[in-house]
């Protein structure tokens, strides 16, 4: 799964700190702490019909994680609201959309790791690209990567920061295997993630997913446990093990980017019959009814 260039955004304004400059233009300080040291927290959106989904649980993970790095300031939802309105005024959007926040620190007085050298405020990227999901509906294959997710006590997984390495180095494995994305466990060997998006099993009609101690809080998860709850749907969050990915009936991934994605394989086993299952179908035609009508109006 490679994402390819899309000639609508070749022409894209991007928005930094309020300035809004053309893509070739756009560019942060070398001092700037996402340069630096990765300095920084991100969320993704998902622009359907002019409505934001789940905007305001996005700012939150975004507020959260900068309280939990200490940033001395952080704007307010309303303020950011504002820059992405500006943003996708700007560049004439309003479906099928992508937009990736970025708030860094800010950019030092000189180089180093001291937070006490941001001095002048954090720096907010607001990128809007034409992007429908970004992964094959008809499945994906993944590979366990030999890469394993911090735990809390290590780097917490709550923090949705800019340091990506690991996921970085997992999805190189991927790469060379010819799969699509890596499966990445925790410490103890159960199920995280994989390097993009979390995981959801299906046997014998009950869906099961990793509990959130080495992953992050994802938001479509949430939003797919709370399908589950309203719909009668079993499910459970639990420890999962490689061998039970391996006998599932079913998988799929979540995500912003891609939003559910049936899985068909992992390290070249098929999962149940090698295609997409009803369980994920229905799931996801219940998580496409959401989107079409909630949201956060902001075009």
């Amino acid at each position: 799964m490679l994402q390819k260039f899309d000639e609508r955004n070749r022409n894209l304004i991007v928005n930094i700190n309020g300035r809004l400059v053309h893509r070739n233009e756009a560019g942060v300080s070398p001092f700037d702490s996402v340069v630096q040291g990765g300095d920084a927290v991100w969320e993704g959106l998902r622009l359907y019909a002019g409505r934001i989904f789940k905007l305001h649980e996005h700012l939150d993970r975004l507020r959260h994680s900068a309280l939990a790095l200490a940033f001395a300031q952080i704007p307010s939802h309303d303020e950011i609201i504002g820059q992405i309105r500006q943003t996708l005024f700007a560049n004439q959007m309003h479906d099928g959309v992508h937009i990736r926040l970025t708030l860094t620190r800010g950019e030092k007085i000189t180089s180093g790791m001291d937070p006490r050298l941001n001095q002048s405020g954090p720096t907010l990227i607001v990128l809007a690209e034409h992007k429908p999901p970004v992964y094959d509906r008809r499945g994906i294959t993944l590979i366990t990567s030999s890469v394993r997710r911090f735990p809390p006590d290590c780097l917490d997984p709550r923090i949705h920061h800019n340091n990506l390495l690991q996921s970085i180095l997992a999805k190189i494995e991927a790469n060379h295997a010819g799969a699509d994305d890596a499966l990445m466990l925790d410490v103890r060997g159960f199920v995280a993630e994989t390097n993009a998006t979390h995981v959801f099993l299906v046997e014998r009609g009950v869906v099961r997913t990793s509990r959130p101690i080495a992953c992050p809080e994802g938001i479509t998860r949430a939003t797919v446990l709370e399908l589950c709850s309203q719909h009668g749907i079993p499910c459970r969050e639990e420890d999962l093990s490689l061998t039970q990915v391996y006998r599932a009936d079913e998988m799929f991934c979540t995500g912003t980017m891609g939003e559910l994605t049936p899985v068909v394989s992992v390290d070249g086993r098929p999962i149940g019959d090698g295609q997409p299952g009803p369980m994920t179908a229905r799931l996801s035609e219940l998580f496409g009814k959401l989107t079409a009508t909630e949201g956060a109006l902001v075009v």
